[in-house]
């Protein structure tokens, strides 16, 4: 009964101490939250008058050096003058454009910017009308034009609009710094109460922790108990875990070798089907009409299109689990050994092929070699009638953010573009599954893998492969890979 009581009357004094708590936090976090927002608001408005006088008088100045040039020149007709003219002609395009964005805070700024670049706009039509007049081997008509003092006037104009501008800024700069003055002072005070009162705060928690102390204790034991047993299933489900990853590995070793052996056992009666056809074809081609050899031809081109597609299969179904370690690879000597093998096919088709200077990659050098040469063949397969394949290979090397590692990744972006007869782009995703294919089989042979083995490929990289492309405009394939090795472990592994 009377620890009953004892922790009764615990409990009742955290309540009250708690809510004397939330309630002295909140209106300190208010009253920080109110000077914060004001620190901020003013800070920004800082900014921006800064920001505004910046571009005003950066403006001002790329009119008074162009007018420099201009007068310069014509009064020398030395062309050295027209160097400065024509660089600040060029960026007052830009400076122009920024003085329009302004969104000053005063009133009336605004229709006296619009005001301004209204004037600057004819000083640069001036400009450039009695420079062009002097070009053209006209000078008296220039210097009639600029002693009408149209130019003198207009700067004038501008001046005084500037000054105007900047002055106007320059006072609502100061009585913003007045206001953060006083908002400093305001805050330094609202911090001293509220270190105070958190002090105070901070004593009574420690007196009602000691009191709250002993009946913690009580406890512990209990959750040192309960610590235990969570430890004890925790440990089980390691186990358990443990495993189930073994189990896993065992299962993909199993189907590993399945696969091996249903490809073996698929493959020997297609082997006997080619055997006994071309037996037929060539023992009783005398005693079957047109008709049956016509027959055995289908058959024996279905059976090769099978195996090819079981082999390419197979590859497909490889290219994690027997993947080689990756290694420093040159892609130039990659793209050599394709370029070498595609030799035949770039000469019939008397293709065209433009390599930059590739990078060097951690990566694994067959499957480069294998989604080189996929990509390459493709451009040469798809080529339009009784025109020769161009098909040129860029690179470029830039950091891109990867969101699971929270880091940006060094990576090379490779773009292998050809003028072949291209796609929709609607079909971009869905050239690179497998058995996708966008033609019959009597146009372009195939069967349909080639780009589903390069998007794995590329993953397995920790990359992306995608695809650009219009009818009859060619295609532009974009592999983008990490350059590191760490991070292609990390992330293809």
């Amino acid at each position: 009964m009377r620890l009953n009581r004892l922790f009764g009357n615990t409990t009742a004094s955290w309540i009250i101490i708690s809510v004397l708590v939330v309630g002295i936090i909140g209106i300190n976090l208010s009253i920080a939250l109110n000077t914060v927002n004001k620190l901020t608001a003013v800070q920004t408005s800082l900014d921006k008058t800064s920001i505004i006088i910046l571009r005003l008088e950066s403006l001002h100045l790329s009119v008074v050096v162009a007018e420099s040039g201009q007068r310069g020149y014509l009064l020398t007709e030395y062309e050295e003058y027209l160097n400065p003219y024509h660089a600040e002609l060029q960026s007052l395009d830009e400076k122009i454009a920024l003085v329009s964005g302004i969104e000053s805070e005063i009133p009336g700024q605004q229709e006296r910017i619009k005001d301004l670049l209204v004037l600057v706009n004819e000083k640069i039509h001036e400009l450039t009308s009695t420079v062009e007049l002097a070009l053209k081997e006209r000078e008296k008509s220039a210097l009639r034009q600029i002693m009408t003092n149209r130019g003198r006037d207009l700067y004038r104009e501008i001046r005084k609009t500037m000054k105007q501008l900047v002055d106007t800024e320059y006072e609502h700069r100061q009585v913003l710094y007045s206001q953060l003055k006083r908002i400093q002072r305001d805050a330094k005070v609202n911090f001293g109460v509220s270190a105070i009162t958190s002090g105070l705060l901070v004593i009574g928690m420690f007196l009602m922790a000691r009191i709250n102390l002993s009946i913690n204790t009580r406890y512990q034991d209990d959750l040192e108990k309960q610590n235990e047993q969570l430890l004890d299933k925790v440990a089980q489900r390691t186990q358990e875990l443990t495993i189930y990853s073994e189990e896993l590995s065992r299962s993909n070793r199993e189907l590993e070798d399945f696969a091996f052996v249903a490809s073996h056992d698929l493959q020997e009666p297609l082997r006997k089907i080619q055997a006994f056809s071309d037996r037929l074809t060539t023992m009783y081609k005398d005693k079957l009409d047109e008709r049956g050899v016509d027959y055995i031809k289908r058959m024996t081109t279905a059976a090769f299109r099978m195996s090819t597609l079981i082999n390419d299969l197979l590859e497909f179904s490889r290219i994690t689990t027997r993947g080689k370690d990756f290694v420093d690879v040159e892609l130039n000597n990659v793209l050599e050994e394709v370029l070498i093998d595609l030799e035949i096919a770039i000469s019939e088709s008397g293709a065209q092929i433009n390599i930059e200077p590739l990078p060097k990659v951690c990566a694994d050098p067959s499957q480069m070699y294998q989604l080189f040469l996929n990509v390459l063949s493709n451009g040469l397969k798809f080529r339009k009638v009784d025109v020769p394949p161009v098909i040129s290979v860029s690179v470029e090397q830039k950091d891109i953010r990867d969101e699971l590692q929270h880091m940006d990744v060094p990576c090379c972006i490779v773009t292998i573009k050809d003028n072949g007869i291209g796609f929709e782009q609607t079909y971009a995703d869905k050239i690179f599954s497998p058995f996708q294919r966008l033609h019959g089989r009597t146009a372009y042979k195939g069967t349909g893998i080639g780009l589903a083995v390069c998007r794995r490929i590329v993953e397995r990289h920790g990359g992306t492969i995608t695809a650009l492309s219009s009818p009859d405009e060619g295609a532009a394939f974009t592999v983008t890979l990490p350059i590191d090795a760490v991070v292609n472990k990390y992330m293809g592994e």
